[in-house]
């Protein structure tokens, strides 16, 4: 037999074998664990009118911070707080309440063994405002807190005064019951979350120095993230995704400029300081960042995958021989590209005052989010060896990504517990959150930072989320209650 033969040949075997080995894993190992309930308890008492009335009348407040806070009306705040002291009142008896920094809300739930780390829940008070002109553009007014249509509307609905009333009720609940934690817990209630509030008016960074200055440290932080989406293509796979996010991107905006001598418009050079800069900025969209795929995403991708039906996962389950070819089709896909990479985003641009001068100066702003492992220095020799010596590139604002959370903590085990307890067709993957929470600014005193927000949804109300409709369905809040009932007694019971 000849050689060429016989290397087609044991090509052909060994590609067989491959294809073999492919259909045992998926039938065998490469699945979904089975769910074992055995062990659930009484069903969680939640009262769901009681919710429904106390969030409603939350979105009714326009509760809007401002970087600057001359400019805040501080009014709906006040008001803010006093509907929770009205409508909780065990939790105002029986937790100590402080607030920090301008509006921040910390609330203190003492247990019977303080000497262990304590948990905190975080959520932020504040919302965006409703872009002008485009108020008549609501089904139902944005702050009407509206229930109709099976949903509840109004800004705040999904971020995230619902996070916010949730954990309220769950704690309200928990202490109707006489229930007593055995670890400290905390209640976060930022005030400027929206506006990526920095420094001494940061509520979120006021209140990590509260825990740091008193030597505090925190066994886990839970703060608002990926809500739990459907994932159901027929034949493919039918299940729930809840996304538990264990890091968030930074994000930086950087100004990048070119100078000419100017002039009238009608006797103009080869190229403007406009047309020098275009140059720059197209260099700058050709050369992304590398996209990878993560440690974060291959998980992601390797739950799905164990979840979907047995002819997809003998695919799915050669996931690592795979992985070149499935980098190159996602860092085509711009949402799924954005989890592989640090973005380049060119969003603003400055030139002439007038149409008939030629810019002095040409700018544009760039904006970047940051991949963890990656860091703003990086981001700016990158913009420097595409843009050349004689741009200039002046950094305006920014913060590097945060810290990485383990997916075997206290937390994180007991998410993917009382979700799979909850639902048996949840799929519990981690994943990197897009945008920034207040979350991140508890690094200094916690470990084990985590991003979930337990409502199910539809993919497509998430764009609602800082746009126009905002809403919850209103069958979606109850089950958020149960979590962070069972979330608290989970890690508090220890």
């Amino acid at each position: 037999m000849k050689k060429s033969k016989i290397i087609k040949t044991g090509l052909g075997v060994a590609a067989l074998a491959g294809v073999g080995v492919s259909m045992v894993r998926a039938a065998t190992t490469y699945k979904a664990k089975p769910v074992d309930n055995s062990n659930i308890g009484e069903e969680e008492k939640v009262d769901v009118e009681r919710f429904i009335n106390n969030l409603s009348a939350a979105i009714k407040i326009p509760t809007i911070a401002n970087r600057d806070e001359s400019l805040v009306d501080w009014a709906p705040f006040d008001e803010f707080h006093a509907l929770l002291e009205n409508a909780y009142p065990l939790m105002h008896k029986n937790l100590e309440k402080q607030v920090i920094s301008t509006r921040s809300l910390l609330y203190h739930w003492k247990s019977v063994h303080p000497e262990k780390e304590p948990i905190a829940l975080l959520s932020h008070q504040d919302v965006v405002p409703v872009t002008p002109g485009t108020e008549g553009d609501w089904k139902y007014p944005a702050y009407s807190g509206e229930v109709a249509e099976g949903f509840l509307w109004g800004r705040g609905a999904i971020d995230m005064k619902n996070h916010l009333i949730a954990v309220c009720e769950a704690v309200e609940a928990l202490l109707e019951e006489g229930y007593v934690p055995e670890r400290d817990v905390y209640l976060c209630f930022g005030h400027n979350e929206e506006v990526m509030a920095e420094g001494e008016i940061c509520g979120a960074d006021c209140m990590m120095r509260w825990f740091k200055e008193r030597g505090i440290r925190l066994d886990s932080v839970l703060d608002e993230g990926g809500a739990i989406l459907e994932a159901k293509v027929d034949k493919v796979i039918d299940g729930h995704l809840a996304g538990v996010g264990i890091a968030e991107k930074g994000h930086v905006d950087f100004e990048i400029s070119v100078n000419a001598k100017g002039g009238h418009s009608s006797q103009p050079p080869k190229h403007s300081a406009l047309g020098e800069l275009s140059r720059i900025v197209c260099k700058l969209e050709n050369n992304q960042f590398k996209a990878e795929l993560t440690p974060q995403l291959y998980s992601l991708f390797n739950e799905i995958g164990k979840n979907t039906t047995y002819p997809v996962r003998c695919v799915m389950s050669n996931l690592p021989v795979l992985k070149p070819l499935v980098t190159k089709i996602c860092s085509e896909i711009p949402p799924v590209a954005s989890m592989m990479r640090t973005t380049t985003a060119v969003t603003m641009a400055n030139g002439s005052p007038a149409p008939n001068v030629l810019p002095q100066k040409a700018t544009v702003n760039v904006n970047f989010r940051i991949m963890p492992g990656q860091t703003i220095e990086d981001v700016e020799a990158h913009i420097r060896k595409i843009a050349g010596p004689k741009a200039e590139v002046k950094m305006v604002s920014g913060k590097n990504p945060s810290k990485i959370s383990p997916t075997d903590s206290r937390a994180f085990n007991a998410i993917r517990a009382i979700c799979k307890e909850m639902d048996p067709k949840a799929i519990v993957a981690p994943y990197l959150v897009m945008g920034g929470t207040d979350a991140r600014q508890y690094e200094d005193v916690c470990d084990n930072i985590y991003r979930y927000s337990p409502f199910l949804m539809d993919t497509s109300l998430l764009l609602t989320c800082h746009g126009t409709n905002e809403r919850i369905p209103v069958d979606s809040l109850k089950d958020g209650v149960v979590f962070f009932k069972k979330y608290i007694k989970a890690l508090t019971k220890d």
